[in-house]
């Protein structure tokens, strides 16, 4: 690629002026008005721009401009139009090297069982789907992971609910079940006891009934939305494996109060409990057992958590405990953390008292789309990945399925669009007449492959969301002409 020769020749230029080793970078301008490609290296290096300038002589590059510290490199026409030939000749053109021989398991959405897929699992999954593909395209060997908490007093809830309420359903049972839990406190406590025993038949039958009905539900759901998971992980296995691995590290955990605790202080964190008073496994012991079963699964250079902000600082203390656990997996512990999605409408037909589920907001979506699925999955996971990591979202429904730009629908028209000029081609059909010069797409088309490799080191689909926007804009604005 010429930017390869680029970084090259000013590497070169660098050395003959006595900067060599000079950190740089040859990257996209923030305006095509400044080129194709520019480079701090001067700033960096410390040398005049314009003497660096003079040194460099690049094929392909038509002219070079000096702005202040900086290098601007504006390519020839030919030159651009090679690079674009190359993405049509090459079936995963933009394709990197960045994680090349690297197992990396991404886990995320973790629905639970026994409750409703609400707005944050559908933002986990959109972010956590968009991750894993950017990681494939950059050469990993990326395994899907979904945990679930199929144990826990939220089964315990619903579960007393469907005892008093048969005809509930399981959402609506977990919904009762929690606006009575203080007021039954006691009895709900005493279910979710039994549900770790497995000791009462009529509450394992109700158990297994709730369970496989809930992760039935789920996988029509991951269809929706384009994803197929290689690992799924249950509370129900990980408790049992945390517990052993804390009672097996006393250097670790300590007693507090009748409970086992990891004191996180000494790390810069705080400190949780891990083992109740009762003897059970904290939300902490289960996701310490995650670490466990996921290795059981195979060695990983990665394992990935795509989850809200909330989980941060409870994420860090569990990483910390089982980094003393497990040395080897020091540094390879990352998370992933995600913001609130808010709706400018309020509540959106939910049923579920101040509850919105995912499926609610898919279902009017898709009536306001006529009926057209792919559009309204579209339209939300635009909405969530346009956005950087960790920030909430203000989504307007009306926006999110306009043809106007800035949204979902707005990339799937372009291609629609596209896909019909390309056929003009192929058919060889007189149709329209095709301007000759789409100058400004395949200004953009180079960039692609920079682009993708970014948004995978940084773990960040917003940078190619960002790209694939403006793309869209540059196409629409030909296909217009």
């Amino acid at each position: 690629m010429v930017r390869g020769s680029i970084e090259a020749a000013v590497e070169a230029a660098l050395k003959a002026l006595g900067a060599g080793g000079a950190t740089f970078v040859v990257e996209r301008p923030r305006s095509m008005a400044h080129g194709d490609y520019s480079t701090n290296a001067a700033l960096v290096a410390k040398v005049d721009p314009n003497e660096l300038a003079e040194k460099l002589k690049i094929d392909g590059v038509e002219k070079v401009e000096v702005v202040g510290k900086f290098i601007n490199f504006f390519l020839s026409r030919e030159a651009i139009a090679k690079e674009v030939e190359a993405a049509a000749r090459e079936e995963r053109w933009g394709t990197n090297d960045l994680y090349k021989g690297k197992k990396i398991m991404v886990e995320y959405t973790d629905p639970n069982p026994f409750k409703e897929f609400h707005i944050g699992h559908l933002m986990s999954n959109a972010i956590g789907e968009a991750i894993a593909r950017v990681l494939d395209m950059s050469g990993a060997e990326v395994v899907r992971a979904n945990y679930q908490g199929d144990v826990g007093v939220h089964v315990a809830k619903a579960i007393w609910a469907k005892l008093q309420k048969p005809g509930l359903s399981w959402g609506d049972a977990y919904v009762y079940g929690n606006n009575e839990y203080e007021a039954n406190k006691e009895k709900i406590d005493a279910i979710n006891k039994k549900i770790y025993e497995k000791s009462d038949e009529i509450i394992n039958k109700l158990y297994d009934e709730g369970r496989a009905q809930s992760l039935e539900h789920f996988e029509e759901i991951y269809a929706v939305l384009g994803t197929k998971f290689a690992h799924y992980f249950f509370e129900s296995e990980t408790g049992p494996i945390g517990l052993k691995l804390i009672k097996e590290h006393s250097e670790v955990f300590e007693e507090s109060e009748g409970a086992i605790v990891f004191r996180g202080e000494q790390y810069g964190l705080h400190t949780r409990v891990f083992i109740n008073s009762l003897g059970l496994p904290t939300y902490e012991a289960k996701e310490l057992g995650l670490v466990e079963a996921k290795k059981q699964k195979g060695d990983f250079d990665i394992s990935l958590t795509v989850t809200a902000n909330e989980i941060q600082d409870y994420f860090k203390v569990v990483r910390a405990a089982a980094e003393k656990i497990f040395p080897d997996l020091e540094g390879k512990m990352l998370g992933r953390f995600h913001g609130f999605l808010k709706l400018t409408t309020g509540k959106m037909s939910s049923r579920k008292g101040n509850i919105i589920t995912g499926e609610a907001l898919l279902d009017d979506l898709q009536k306001a789309a006529r009926d057209r699925q792919d559009v309204a999955v579209g339209a939300i996971k635009y909405a969530v990945l346009k956005q950087g990591s960790g920030k909430d979202i203000i989504f307007d429904p009306e926006k999110s399925l306009s043809l106007e730009g800035d949204s979902g629908p707005y990339l799937q028209y372009a291609l629609v669009r596209a896909v019909k000029i390309l056929s003009y081609e192929s058919e060889g059909a007189g149709g329209e007449q095709v301007p000759e010069e789409p100058y400004a797409i395949e200004r953009l088309i180079l960039h692609y492959p920079e682009v993708a490799a970014r948004a995978a080191r940084l773990l960040s689909p917003n940078i190619l969301t960002t790209y694939l926007t403006e793309l869209a804009g540059a196409w629409n604005a030909f296909y217009a002409s």
